[in-house]
């Protein structure tokens, strides 16, 4: 194989080593019920924190609480995700992958850039949260 492609497959690992290590120290946040449900998960996938207020946990209505925690974990997901794209769209470089990769070709946000946790639509209302709103 020739050097000048060995050398660039080297530094393209490199960058991903990096980008993954990056990633997983991002952290992101997802809140429910005006933040009475609120959950942090990593950027590698992984729950660091869940916090319930007391005053949401109605032993006659547990479906509420199982929809708050539902919520947070979504929205949390949701920006891991964006998280992902944008390590992923940085990698890519100019490449279209597009077609390759689902998802990265509408991964654009408002400035061609990734999709950020502020850039992603909301996700529509529950039932939980539409109690909360009612109050």
């Amino acid at each position: 194989m020739n050097r000048d492609i060995l050398s660039q497959l080297g530094q393209m690992q490199e960058k991903l080593t990096k980008a993954q290590e990056d990633l997983e120290n991002r952290v992101a946040e997802g809140t429910a019920g005006g933040g009475a449900v609120s959950i942090k998960i990593t950027g590698g996938m992984k729950v660091q924190e869940l916090h319930i207020e007391p005053d949401v946990v109605d032993a006659s209505d547990v479906s509420m609480l199982e929809d708050l925690v539902t919520a947070a974990v979504n929205e949390a997901l949701q920006q891991v995700q964006g998280f992902q794209m944008g390590q992923l769209s940085g990698l890519a470089g100019g490449l279209n992958l597009g077609g390759l990769i689902p998802g990265l070709g509408g991964a654009a946000g408002p400035a061609g850039g990734a999709l950020g946790a502020g850039d992603a639509p909301a996700p529509p209302l529950n039932r939980a949260a539409r109690r909360q709103q009612k109050r």
